[in-house]
């Protein structure tokens, strides 16, 4: 939580210093339905449509991160390779613009993350199968989904109309789109309801899904990098100036 809110806050702090405008516009926007989503996930009782809504937008913000992360990156590379003066760019105009949006890809990927993985904890809890520690407070029927305590209308491994489903190593059923919203938007990877560990290669048994699995690892690995850093260049600082160090 202190993460989180250090990535939520120190970047305002910045970008309204600096007048960057176009971050604070798209950051109140992100912030305001995030804060809507929020509030959905965590209130008792839980609405039947909550669960859905909270993972289609996260999804939705993951899968804006990635692709916006992406095509920075490959800006960056085509600057690097001079590629950029193929299109009559400027070097330091394309640079920016590959920057900028890798910038935007990653630190709206990595709160999507934390703010994602919050709401699952709570949903979750409200439903009653799962807790962060301890038995759950629910007995699990094989006809109901326990990520978002709905029930499940067709067979495992049967092409459903209303929805498909998936069925974990340990034998418990879950909504398709709940239980890869649970691993993937809610960084999870455990059972739901049991805890037993989530095999993610079975699961995303297609190539093109795989590279989602690693860029949510590098997401999880840039939150502390970009969070602690203004901490430990102010105890530097901090130490340098006690010392009397230029």
């Amino acid at each position: 939580m202190v993460t989180l809110f250090q990535m939520w806050v120190v970047p305002l702090y910045f970008t309204a210093k600096l007048h960057w405008w176009r971050f604070l516009v798209i950051w109140v926007l992100f912030s305001a339905v995030t804060a809507f989503v929020t509030f959905r996930a965590t209130r008792k009782p839980l609405v039947q449509t909550t669960p859905r809504l909270v993972y289609k937008w996260f999804l939705l913000i993951y899968k804006i991160s990635y692709a916006t992360g992406i095509v920075g990156y490959m800006a960056v590379m085509f600057t690097l390779f001079g590629l950029n003066l193929l299109f009559r760019i400027k070097p330091e105009d394309a640079m920016d613009f590959g920057v900028s949006l890798l910038f935007y890809g990653l630190y709206y990927g990595v709160l999507e993350r934390d703010f994602a993985e919050m709401c699952a904890d709570y949903m979750a809890s409200t439903v009653g199968f799962y807790s962060a520690s301890g038995m759950p407070t629910k007995h699990l029927s094989d006809s109901v989904c326990a990520v978002c305590g709905q029930p499940i209308f067709v067979d495992v491994n049967e092409e459903g109309i209303i929805e498909n489903t998936y069925r974990l190593s340990c034998n418990h059923v879950f909504h398709e789109f709940c239980i890869r919203g649970w691993c993937i938007v809610g960084k999870k990877q455990t059972c739901p309801y049991c805890k037993e560990k989530v095999d993610l290669k079975r699961m995303f048994s297609n190539p093109w899904e795989r590279p989602h699995v690693m860029y949510g690892q590098l997401l999880d690995w840039l939150r502390y990098l970009v969070a602690w850093q203004p901490v430990i260049i102010g105890l530097v600082q901090g130490i340098n100036y006690i010392l009397g160090l230029e």
